[in-house]
């Protein structure tokens, strides 16, 4: 299988798909390169090469222990960058990968980057405090810490039905991609999931957004209970310099599967600009 090794010898799993200018695709919170193979396909096919990887401690990818902060992990794709020596790149992430496309930038600059897509983003920052009153309470974040402590399984099951829409107009998907989304997080180690979830509450990337200087696409649902709008995707358009925002209505966190079709399109659009 394939696999490249970080600068701490971390081995992680990626796949390479397609031919023509690269779309790098960053994985969310504790989820596998899996999620990306829908839309992977589909952008072959309109001529493009697409790469995702397992973030460590995630799918098929070394599980070190250690280096979920946003630091390593932005280090880990530059590692991929550099492995593959790729120029012209876009970069698209959902939800905690965001985090890592700016502190990638800001670490590793923009040289190789043509364009940054955000879909669902924990960004910019959270956590409630005094500055940012909006925030999520950070007793409602240990609560839920303390459940995956206890049972992550049943957790991922009892939210499930709001991660994908259930109820809302053209939200529908099948028992079986629930099944095979939960299989997927659950091959993700515990601490990861711990760890990862720290890191997207605790890091403050705004003044880091304010800095990044590609062209960015942000698309966020108006539905979603994951990472509200108003707390997340309303905020990175107003941070971001070089922004194109648009809000899909009627739709949830996990719009990768739920609005695969238009994410290709709004993708491609942007792309091609």
């Amino acid at each position: 299988m394939p696999f490249l090794e970080t600068k701490d010898d971390t081995r992680l799993f990626y796949k390479d798909w397609g031919t023509g200018k690269p779309i790098i695709f960053i994985c969310s919170w504790a989820v596998s390169s899996k999620m990306w193979e829908y839309q992977m396909y589909s952008l072959i096919s309109e001529g493009h090469r697409c790469i995702s990887y397992d973030r460590r401690g995630h799918g098929l990818s070394d599980d070190p222990g250690r280096g979920f902060d946003y630091d390593t992990l932005a280090d880990d794709l530059s590692s991929l960058i550099e492995y593959f020596d790729l120029r012209e790149i876009t970069l698209v992430a959902h939800s905690m990968g965001c985090g890592e496309i700016v502190r990638f930038l800001t670490r590793h600059g923009s040289d190789r980057i043509d364009q940054v897509v955000f879909l669902a983003g924990s960004l910019p920052f959270p956590l409630k405090t005094a500055d940012n009153p909006d925030g999520m309470d950070i007793n409602l974040i240990e609560t839920t810490r303390g459940e995956w402590k206890k049972d992550f399984p049943r957790w991922l099951a009892e939210s499930e039905p709001s991660f994908f829409g259930a109820g809302l107009p053209n939200c529908s998907v099948s028992p079986q991609i629930g099944e095979w989304t939960r299989w997927d997080m659950l091959q993700t180690s515990l601490k990861a999931v711990l760890d990862c979830y720290s890191a997207i509450i605790e890091t403050d990337f705004r003044d880091e957004m304010r800095e990044i200087t590609v062209p960015a696409l942000i698309i966020h649902g108006d539905s979603d209970q994951s990472m509200p709008i108003e707390i997340s995707g309303r905020k990175s358009a107003q941070l971001i310099p070089d922004n194109q925002f648009i809000v899909y209505e009627n739709c949830p966190h996990g719009l990768y599967i739920t609005h695969a079709e238009r994410l290709k399109e709004d993708i491609l659009s942007f792309i091609m600009k």
